[in-house]
């Protein structure tokens, strides 16, 4: 079964109260969507530093991100993802304000995941810092996970069901 790292997020998005903005009201319905019917599909796990920036914030909102997380398994920022997320930040692709997001990313290629989802696309669905950030990730011997909004993860594939028949 395929991996998918849980980015804060997405947690965020799965308990808020529904956002005035369409456009957000939209991809808040689309990440309940895919935990509704899509995340059995995939082994879903998160990472401490999500857990830290889900404490963060309103109480209520706290509490629901908090209890949320409480049935992901947790991926370790071992010393290895450490040192790829210094690695991601020394490119330049990422500001020092995107710090976070380099534990994030790193977390998720030091455990060989196979999705990073997130609705982060300022800093991680970003299709050109990705391009520079694959390359380093080449250079360290590793491969980064396909960084996605759940939007990309939804609907079956037709040929998972062909292969059973």
């Amino acid at each position: 079964m395929e991996t998918v790292y849980i980015e804060t997020s997405i947690v965020s998005y799965l308990v808020a109260d529904p956002s005035r903005d369409l456009v957000t009201a939209a991809n808040q319905q689309v990440t309940r969507d895919w935990w509704q019917t899509r995340r059995k599909h995939f082994v879903c796990l998160a990472s401490q530093e999500v857990v830290v920036e889900a404490g963060r914030g309103d109480p209520e909102q706290v509490r629901r991100r908090l209890a949320l997380l409480a049935s992901l398994p947790r991926a370790a920022a071992t010393a290895e993802a450490q040192e790829l997320a210094r690695l991601f930040l020394s490119t330049g692709c990422l500001p020092p304000k995107a710090a976070r997001d380099a534990v994030h990313l790193a977390v998720a290629t030091a455990i060989a995941t196979d999705y990073l989802l997130t609705w982060n696309c300022r800093h991680l669905a970003n299709a050109q810092i990705l391009k520079r950030l694959e390359r380093e990730a080449h250079r360290a011997g590793r491969v980064l996970p396909h960084v996605c909004t759940p939007l990309e993860l939804m609907g079956d594939l037709p040929y998972e069901n062909e292969s059973a028949s």
